[in-house]
């Protein structure tokens, strides 16, 4: 695959990197706060990269110098009437939705502020790489609502139910170096973005069906007793045992190359 960009309408662009997918947040005057037309542009583009079966993986970034996504966007909320309001809802979880849901594994890159909404982005996916900029947190509660993103939900399968409830309670804002203490960051970095994308180029050089199957099986498995999990994680291996993907890397390591994918 080429290196390509396409835009999906003024906010959301995704740029091709060999096998690897960036998907990037470029509303810059407003800090990347999701507006109407940028939810539907996030969902748009999800839905074509999902679609896409030459994508292994998945990279969320954003061209804001000091913020990956302040999380709604309040000026335009505060426009709505309560109808409106409902009518909006649907849009706006298609949004998060549309990133958690992508079938191949997915990376944060994480610079600046990512609070509320934004970092319910960045809980979307399997991997958050931050750098020294980085300030995390979820303060719904303090403008009256509360995380509506999934941030209830994805953020204690992180970082436990106590410590969850703490963040979301506090409405704190939590620097770098303790969101990567506390969990809520993987791996801390110089730079976000280059480290985001050297770990997507890492994971792109694996089986494509290998890599969503496992994604399943990691996804589907999580909150189930033990036994249930194994039977998800046998379906998982099923589907890949008599791939194409299978084949030629076990040909690949016996006859000591690199593998050429097939990706079915």
């Amino acid at each position: 695959m080429s290196e390509s960009e396409q835009r999906f309408g003024e906010f959301v662009v995704v740029r091709r990197h060999e096998h690897v997918a960036e998907l990037v947040l470029d509303r810059p005057k407003a800090m990347n706060a999701v507006s109407t037309e940028m939810a539907r542009s996030i969902a748009a583009a999800c839905d074509a990269l999902a679609a896409d079966r030459d994508v292994r993986v998945t990279v969320l970034t954003s061209t804001h110098e000091r913020a990956f996504c302040v999380g709604a966007d309040l000026k335009e909320r505060n426009s709505f009437s309560d109808a409106e309001l409902v009518r909006q809802r649907p849009t706006a979880r298609a949004a998060y939705t549309g990133v958690l849901e992508l079938p191949m594994p997915t990376v944060a890159a994480v610079h600046g502020y990512a609070l509320g909404g934004g970092f319910e982005l960045a809980l979307a996916c399997d991997l958050i790489v931050a750098d020294g900029t980085a300030v995390v947190g979820l303060p719904e509660v303090s403008v009256g609502v509360i995380p509506g993103g999934g941030g209830t939900q994805l953020l204690p399968r992180r970082v436990g139910a106590a410590r969850a409830a703490e963040l979301v309670y506090t409405a704190r804002r939590v620097q770098a170096a303790e969101a990567r203490e506390l969990g809520l960051v993987d791996q801390l970095a110089d730079d976000a973005r280059t480290e985001a994308l050297a770990v997507a180029a890492r994971i792109a050089a694996n089986s494509p069906v290998g890599l969503r199957a496992a994604k399943r099986a990691l996804r589907l498995g999580q909150g189930l007793d033990l036994r249930a999990g194994l039977e998800v994680e046998d379906a998982a291996w099923r589907s890949v045992a008599f791939s194409g993907d299978r084949a030629e890397g076990v040909a690949a390591f016996n006859e000591k190359r690199k593998p050429q994918w097939p990706g079915e």
